[in-house]
């Protein structure tokens, strides 16, 4: 059988709630097809999860593959990977995108070995495009983009000759759209069939640690980075981040040197943000922290340097010591309270 057009999303849910990133993977996923001219399927697995299907038809899912069972109720990469590994045999999908999650992580490898597909990890971006290599044309490929050798170029990678084509893609570099409650979409269901070494595997309890910091659901945001100086002036940003209500981040460097978590790190190997208000305090804005941060509602930059790249996306520019500024912006904001 000829492969089609279709892009599949795989759609991440635990406890009846799906992932965000799956959510946006649906919107991203109606661009392509609509350039295409394809239909959106949604890979949807688990156990009492059908009220799920509308929610994803209401975000872009034309059709939802259902599949139904108790083996299925938690995550376990072998049934799963069985799951969808049947249902692209009897398919054969021209996109497969997963969240770059933790279980995105783990079940896309082993769906693009099974089927002899190729995968790019950890994508920022999607497109379709068309290749000319060697003397032959490649209509229509899915241009998988992704920072690499530590977010210092972004690569393109294109798989023009097996099919599917697979990425995993961030979570928050992709627009959520708003649902659409008028969409119509039709739910089929699927039979499953698993083999007695697809559930070698039991899971006998879970525990769950939820993060610490909610940077993508933050209204404001205050960020350092190298120019801050020190771990001790660093308290300078998390008083303003106190202050203003918000949350601390950091870009890579300051990770690296030790003086905020990887969990508060923004940019192209971090997360991915969009507040209403983000000040970048001693922050150069290299290109992998702008990508993370540069469509905020409104960007206040502070920085020594009159020439620094972080002025070119900010709204508002402060030009001087953070060490002078930050002071001078919480004894304001205390007056007007």
């Amino acid at each position: 059988m000829a492969d089609n057009r279709d892009v599949w999303v795989f759609i991440e849910q635990d406890s009846g709630e799906i992932a965000h990133v799956s959510l946006e993977l649906l919107g991203k996923a109606r661009e392509l097809a609509d350039q295409l001219g394809s239909e959106v399927v949604a890979l949807l697995i688990g156990h009492e999860v059908g009220d799920l299907a509308v929610t994803t038809i209401h975000h872009g899912a034309d059709t939802v593959l259902l599949a139904d069972d108790r083996e299925l109720a938690g995550y376990r990469t072998m049934p799963y990977a069985r799951v969808i590994n049947d249902l692209i045999a009897e398919h054969h999908p021209y996109i497969v995108l997963y969240g770059a999650t933790p279980v995105g992580r783990d079940l896309a490898p082993r769906v693009a070995s099974a089927s002899s597909a190729g995968l790019t990890a950890d994508c920022t971006a999607l497109e379709i495009g068309d290749l000319e290599r060697k003397g032959e044309s490649y209509k229509d490929l899915l241009f998988q983009i992704r920072p690499a050798f530590g977010g210092n170029i972004i690569a393109t990678i294109v798989n023009p000759e097996m099919h599917p084509q697979m990425a995993t893609v961030r979570e928050g570099v992709m627009h959520l759209a708003d649902a659409d409650a008028s969409r119509a979409g039709s739910i089929e269901p699927v039979a499953v069939q698993l083999h007695d070494e697809d559930l070698a595997l039991e899971v006998l309890d879970r525990e769950l640690r939820l993060p610490k910091v909610d940077l993508k659901g933050a209204n404001v945001i205050v960020a350092g980075g190298m120019g801050v100086g020190s771990k001790e002036n660093f308290m300078l940003i998390e008083e303003l981040a106190e202050v203003l209500g918000g949350e601390v981040a950091g870009t890579r460097a300051a990770v690296d040197a030790g003086w905020i978590s990887h969990e508060h790190q923004v940019g192209q190997t971090g997360v991915t943000v969009r507040p209403r208000l983000y000040i970048a305090a001693g922050i150069s804005g290299a290109v992998q922290h702008r990508a993370g941060m540069d469509e905020s509602g409104t960007i206040i930059a502070i920085n020594s340097d009159p020439n620094a790249p972080i002025f070119d996306v900010a709204h508002y520019k402060i030009v001087g010591d953070l060490r002078k500024v930050i002071p001078e912006m919480i004894r304001a904001y205390g007056e007007e309270e």
